[in-house]
Formats: structure tokens, sequence, C-alpha cells
């Protein structure tokens, strides 16, 4: 465990980062007393989402894809 002043900190912090993110535990200290930690972020796992839940909830039309075809067609075509 390394200990360093906030100064020193504030002028190493990306390095300070990576050794904390490397596994190792840095305390912070003012006017020597420690008043911070530094330490990794363990990741959170997080459950798989299942798909189709909604599913009952919500119904298209059989032919969704084929709805206003005809209408669709003309706006592409009119440039409108």
């Amino acid at each position: 465990m390394q200990t360093v002043n906030i100064h020193e900190a504030k002028t190493h912090f990306s390095r300070f980062v990576d050794q904390a993110e490397a596994g190792e535990e840095i305390v912070i200290a003012r006017a020597g007393k420690p008043v911070a930690r530094l330490v990794a972020l363990v990741p959170v796992a997080r459950p798989m989402r299942k798909l189709g839940l909604g599913k009952p909830q919500f119904m298209f039309p059989e032919h969704f894809d084929e709805l206003a075809a005809a209408q669709i067609t003309d706006m592409f075509e009119s440039g409108n």
C-alpha cells in the first residue's frame, strides 16, 4: 500500500489511477494523515436480459410490413 500527499496525487493522478487499476491500493494523505483511498472498482456482472418478456402485451398485425405500402411508395416516387 502506497501513501502519497494530495499535491503529489494531483500531479501524478493518471499514474496513480493506472496503479490502482492494476490492483494496488493508494492512500491519499493531507499533512501526513490518511484522508482517502484509491482502489480499482470491481466490475458489476449484470445478468443477461431475457428477450420476449413483453411479447404477450403487444400484438402486431399479421402483415405489418405491408401496411400502407402504397402510400409509402407514393411518397418516395413523388418526393413529398
